[in-house]
């Protein structure tokens, strides 16, 4: 049975060798991602390259995902911690001021003071410790603390509800974007997306790098969830990053906002990913939690392209364990059915009807199979939206580039083929790879779709059609 849901796997220094990423493959893993945040260039060269050698290896396809650090908002350097305990106040300084007390800490963004009132809340270190503004002046914010604990350097801060000035890009992004294109990822995502014009500036310093990486838009706060509809048109695909946007959205709210972004992401056909905390326990220990085990089948039952785990492989003690986690969960889940959020996929264009059509009629033939022959990989996702539930999605491309970025595409098995022959060939070509691979047998019937140009001196002409292997 082929498992529909693609998993993601970070790398980091419980994995970035070359024998450890052969274990993530051969797991299950299609995808693996280098978190920019903690992330050096060379280390990145370094990885890219041992990431290549270990698909020869194990001969399983992968593509690379560089996660951009983003423009975070964190507090200052403190010499030693600060104990803080609830009604204790706690200094905010702006710019270069000095500090006047001995609760106070800087912070990187001196905007800060601009964009909040007395009365706001600042949360900070992952939403642990709380701070009420009291003041303010032009040079530091005094705050009551709400809910305390030990405050350490360089915390992040959320902002909840409120709108920031901070730019779509910061200056490290800049350097990795010159190095995505150099060392040719396959997906770049973008940190703290606010609207479509940062996934439109993002896409144009890409394109002036010659980097062709299909763009992730990460949802972290509550301006992100007012604009999805046209954060999820303008990128390619769409993370719910439920670390910061669960401090950003009340925790009650958290599974709704989720739903609504699978929903949207469905709906306007694009890929979807569900990220964070998906098997946190499993950092330090060898099976997951049952409330671990329900969130991820929630998430394969909302038919999320993919999963993606962070902590848990980058530096847990248990890598290869979670990712067989996540396989034998999501396979079991993907025999129950789904929620079924394809129905509402935008049908507006002709293509998309007669796609929609194709999988009709191959989930209504016993044990029928969707292949796909595409030159942009625009067919292949136009098939995996409609998520047929029985029918497995075979896509033969000729570009490599495309190949990859297949991988995130649920339920689409890609294959790598030079599609240059009349269609006659191609089909039986191909169908002569799926048998080899034990993936069709004599017999099957399979529906298939060609959007490319099959005939090189002649346009590409969609066509549909049934046949048996």
């Amino acid at each position: 049975m082929i498992r529909k849901t693609k998993i993601i796997a970070t790398l980091g220094p419980a994995t970035e060798s070359v024998e450890r990423v052969c274990e993530l493959l051969e797991a299950g893993a299609g995808i693996v991602r280098m978190n920019m945040t903690h992330a050096r260039a060379d280390w990145v060269r370094d990885v890219v390259g041992r990431v290549r050698e270990a698909s020869l290896l194990v001969n399983r396809p992968v593509a690379i995902l560089m996660d951009l650090t983003g423009p975070s908002i964190r507090t200052g350097k403190l010499d030693e911690p600060i104990d803080l305990e609830p009604g204790d106040q706690i200094e905010i300084t702006l710019g270069d001021a000095s500090s006047t007390m001995h609760r106070s800490t800087s912070v990187n963004y001196p905007g800060l003071g601009e964009d909040l009132s007395v009365g706001d809340m600042v949360l900070v270190d992952n939403g642990v410790i709380h701070l009420k503004v009291q003041s303010k002046d032009e040079e530091r914010l005094l705050c009551e603390v709400m809910a305390g604990g030990q405050l350490g350097s360089r915390r992040h801060i959320n902002l909840p509800g409120i709108r920031v000035s901070l730019p779509a890009l910061s200056e490290k992004d800049f350097l990795d974007i010159k190095l995505a294109g150099e060392v040719g990822v396959d997906f770049v995502a973008m940190s703290f997306v606010r609207d479509a014009a940062h996934i439109e500036e993002l896409r144009g310093l890409l394109e002036s790098e010659d980097c062709h990486a299909e763009i992730i838009a990460k949802i972290e706060d509550q301006e992100a969830v007012k604009n999805l509809d046209q954060i999820v048109i303008a990128s390619d695909a769409v993370m719910v990053a439920r670390g910061d946007l669960g401090i950003e959205v009340h925790m009650e709210e958290m599974p709704i906002v989720q739903r609504i972004i699978v929903k949207r992401c469905h709906a306007l056909g694009k890929k979807v990913i569900v990220a964070t905390h998906l098997l946190e326990s499993m950092i330090d220990n060898p099976v997951p939690t049952r409330a671990e085990v329900t969130d991820v089948a929630n998430a394969v039952f909302e038919q999320a392209d993919a999963l993606m785990l962070s902590g848990e492989t980058s530096i847990g003690a248990h890598p290869g364990a979670c990712v067989r986690a996540l396989d034998k969960i999501a396979r079991r889940i993907e025999t129950s059915g789904g929620a079924g959020y394809s129905e509402a996929a935008r049908l507006d264009t002709r293509k998309k009807k007669s796609v929609r059509s194709a999988v009709s009629l191959a989930e209504s033939i016993t044990n029928s199979s969707i292949v796909v022959f595409t030159d942009r990989g625009v067919l292949g996702n136009y098939v995996a939206i409609m998520r047929p539930e029985r029918a497995p999605i075979f896509a033969f491309t000729a570009d490599e580039k495309v190949y990859r970025k297949l991988l995130m595409n649920r339920a689409v098995e890609p294959f790598l083929m030079e599609i240059s022959e009349p269609r006659a060939l191609l089909v039986e070509k191909a169908t002569a790879i799926l048998r080899e691979t034990q993936m069709v047998e004599a017999g099957d019937p399979i529906v298939v779709l060609i959007d490319v140009l099959a005939e090189r001196d002649q346009g590409a002409v969609d066509s549909i059609h049934l046949q048996t292997v």
